[in-house]
């Protein structure tokens, strides 16, 4: 799998191609699970439950076929180049019309370019999907460093805002005079950095889940975590209090896995042994959508959140042995999740409402002072590409289409 670039800013064609006995080896550690005993609870307040990750494992071990994936993934371009002296992967989907619109869209964590394979077809070639040819983009989707089939940082640096400066330059390689990007999760957090470095081929940024929270709340928020517990502003709309509510929960009680790896990442050896515990550590992200993951082992996944395209992810985990390079990003960042990033480039901003926090408009409106769209969605959660493509492309094409007559592409 690995590439070897012989000039910096030369791009190859990369294939994926898992030889056989990682595989096999992976299904015999999966059968050899050492397991504890059930959780002492009839909820998921301990975290994964013993029920769901057995029948994960069971799955996995039996049925799972890695080869699906693989043909999906080298069914797309996909390329690796070096940025700033790393390897970086990425997929490059040129659109079959004229003046589309170049697009680079980042994942996040626990996810991989396996978010967005349901969304490539429909963003490059809408017309294959029911839409109109104008609404076409060029996608890229790059893997994160540490992530997937990029190269792993040897040295640190590789915070939100380098990544955001080689995305940059991504794009100025592949010849992009002008170019929109997207997030959630990390990519969120690198595309609103983007925004903020506003570089002049970035004519727009959109997010489906946007850094919203004024510096007060954020105050009030992070001495709930630190134990202070300082009240919340007493002048939040009904709208502003749920949000906060949302975040007091997620802070003190959802985000435990973002607290030891943004400690100690590299004390989670059992992510690089333990197919399991890999498994266990992704699912336990935010309650909704574990919930929703579980569903998908129970053989009523919601959405396209099936339990094959959640092994797709732990899978190319596994595969590139990613479980603790790519946690390091949590001890890299230094910026509020959730907090405004200063962004100038016109921003869209779509809300799921099972994301983390659903952001209101009024902070919105302030985090981002060239907003030229904000929509409210009824279904989705926080992996809004990966469980509701539709709705995403959906999304995707209306916040970008007022930007399209200023768009200039190679």
């Amino acid at each position: 799998m690995a590439v070897q670039v012989s000039a910096a800013t030369e791009i190859r064609p990369f294939t994926v191609d898992v030889p056989q006995e990682e595989l096999d080896e992976l299904r015999r550690r999966i059968q050899a699970t050492r397991w504890p005993e059930s959780e002492t609870v009839s909820d998921q307040s301990q975290g994964v439950q013993l029920a769901t990750i057995q029948e994960l494992a069971r799955y996995w071990a039996t049925e799972y076929d890695f080869r699906r994936l693989e043909q999906r993934l080298n069914a797309v371009p996909q390329f690796i180049t070096e940025l700033d002296g790393l390897d970086i992967h990425f997929i490059h989907v040129r659109s079959p019309h004229e003046n589309a619109l170049p697009l680079i869209i980042t994942h996040g964590w626990p996810g991989s370019i396996v978010e967005m394979l349901n969304v490539i077809g429909p963003l490059s070639d809408p017309t294959a999907d029911g839409g109109e040819a104008a609404d076409a983009f060029d996608v890229v989707v790059p893997s994160m460093p540490g992530y997937g089939f990029s190269a792993k940082p040897a040295s640190t640096g590789w915070d939100p805002f380098h990544i955001a400066d080689a995305w940059i330059e991504l794009m100025r390689r592949l010849g992009y005079s002008r170019f929109v990007a997207q997030g959630g999760d990390w990519g969120a957090q690198i595309t609103d950095v983007m925004g903020a470095k506003a570089p002049r081929e970035l004519i727009g940024i959109h997010s489906n889940m946007p850094g919203t929270v004024p510096a007060d709340v954020s105050k009030a928020l992070a001495s709930n975590v630190l134990g202070a517990g300082d009240p919340a502003p007493t002048d939040l709309s009904d709208d502003e209090q749920r949000a906060y509510d949302r975040l007091s929960f997620l802070f003190t009680k959802g985000i435990g896995y973002a607290l030891e790896m943004g400690l100690h990442p590299q004390t989670l050896y059992g992510l690089a042994d333990s197919p399991v515990a890999l498994a266990a550590w992704m699912l336990d992200h935010d309650l909704l959508s574990y919930l929703d993951i579980a569903r998908a082992f129970e053989g009523e996944p919601v959405g396209k959140l099936t339990r094959d395209e959640v092994l797709d992810n732990i899978t190319l985990t596994w595969v590139t042995n990613t479980g603790v390079s790519s946690g390091r990003l949590y001890w890299e960042n230094s910026l509020g999740f959730f907090d405004i990033k200063g962004a100038t480039v016109p921003a869209a901003v779509s809300v799921f409402p099972n994301e983390l926090y659903q952001a209101p408009r009024s902070w919105t409106e302030e985090a981002y002072p060239n907003l030229i769209y904000f929509n409210e969605v009824d279904e989705g959660n926080h992996f809004a590409a990966w469980q509701e493509p539709e709705i995403f492309t959906t999304e995707v094409r209306a916040a970008f289409r007022s930007l399209r007559d200023e768009t200039r592409s190679s």
